[in-house]
This record gives C-alpha cells, sequence and structure tokens, in this order.
C-alpha cells in the first residue's frame, strides 16, 4: 500500500528533511510545499509516518492520501 503524504512548510528545505523519512520526497509548487510518498504495511505505519513527518520542525499541516487498490 502507498500513501501520499502533502506538507505545507514555509521552510524551504523541508524535502531535504523528509527525505530522512522517504528518499520519495520532492519540492512542489501550489498549495503544499512538498511530497512525500512511502510503502506502508497498513494504516498504524502511515499513522507513524505522519506523526514523524509533523514533529519536524517548520511543519504547518499535512494531509495524507491512500492508493486505492
Amino acid at each position: 500500500m502507498r500513501a501520499v503524504i502533502l506538507v505545507k512548510s514555509p521552510k524551504r528545505l523541508i524535502a531535504a528533511k523528509l527525505r530522512k523519512i522517504s528518499l520519495d520526497a520532492f519540492p512542489v509548487s501550489g498549495q503544499f510545499d512538498a511530497v512525500l510518498i512511502v510503502d506502508v504495511g497498513g494504516m498504524a505505519e502511515v499513522k507513524e509516518v505522519v506523526d514523524r513527518v509533523q514533529a519536524i520542525g517548520g511543519v504547518e499541516r499535512t494531509e495524507t492520501m491512500m492508493e486505492v487498490q
């Protein structure tokens, strides 16, 4: 299962910090500032990853989308 986590943060290097969680993280333009894509085993693991993202200084909010299979 794959999760896409959108991250809002005014920090310029937020994508670099997200790469410590998953190499599949990159900055984007628009309403959010970065995207993190992670492979997870279930909802509990998604929550753990989101909690880690939200613990990063400067993260204002996140929005998570799950791959539908």
